[in-house]
């Protein structure tokens, strides 16, 4: 490669560079000496992914199995009909088409920009007179499909649990879990090995626990 190099211009080298993203001052050799080493680099980094490849395709599928705990089913999935199906979809895609909502001069102070919507007020409020460079206003036609309303994107219904009796009553097939805030590490653990048992999804789980 460094012959290559050699028989290059000045300004050919500085391309290579530039492609790169590495200096361009110096003499021809330091540029070429430039190029080499990152060449050299990159031969490296390819030759140690393809080992690290090669390692992962040596695990067996029964390997991979035994880290996967007994009983967790964090990925059950809901038992739909037809039309709750089509309602969720029809929901996705409406909603991509729905504006993001900010609040009055969310640009201007920092404050307003982590804050929810909040309605327009004044006389002369540009986005309450519906000034299209203020942004969209919460209206009426931007509601969703009253079908899917309070649905969880999976389909699941979801359920606030604060403690282990309160997945009792829940039905695995349609209802999904999702823990309190305030509910402690030990208590967290209890309801996680309590929901695998039943079946429950836990929408939140946390894997620290």
């Amino acid at each position: 490669m460094a012959e290559d190099y050699d028989t290059m211009t000045v300004a050919q080298l500085k391309e290579l560079l530039k492609e790169a993203g590495l200096p361009i001052s110096g003499k021809k050799a330091d540029l070429i000496a430039r190029l080499s080493d990152a060449a050299e680099l990159e031969t490296v980094e390819i030759e140690s992914e393809s080992t690290e490849e090669a390692a992962s395709d040596d695990w067996d599928d029964e390997d991979w199995d035994d880290d996967v705990p007994e009983g967790h089913v964090a990925k059950q999935k809901p038992i739909l009909d037809e039309a709750t199906k089509e309602a969720l979809s029809l929901r996705s895609a409406q909603k991509k088409k729905t504006p993001s909502f900010r609040r009055t001069e969310w640009f201007r102070y920092k404050r307003l920009s982590r804050s929810g919507w909040r309605a327009p007020h004044g006389m002369d409020s540009k986005q309450r007179r519906n000034y299209r460079y203020r942004g969209s206003l919460v209206r009426v036609g931007h509601g969703k499909v009253s079908a899917a309303r309070g649905l969880h994107p999976s389909g699941f219904r979801e359920v606030m649990v604060q403690n282990t009796a309160d997945l009792n009553t829940m039905d695995p097939e349609t209802e999904a879990a999702r823990v309190g805030r305030g509910v402690g590490g030990r208590k967290r653990q209890h309801i996680y090995a309590r929901a695998d048992e039943l079946g429950i999804r836990v929408l939140n789980r946390r894997r620290d626990v």
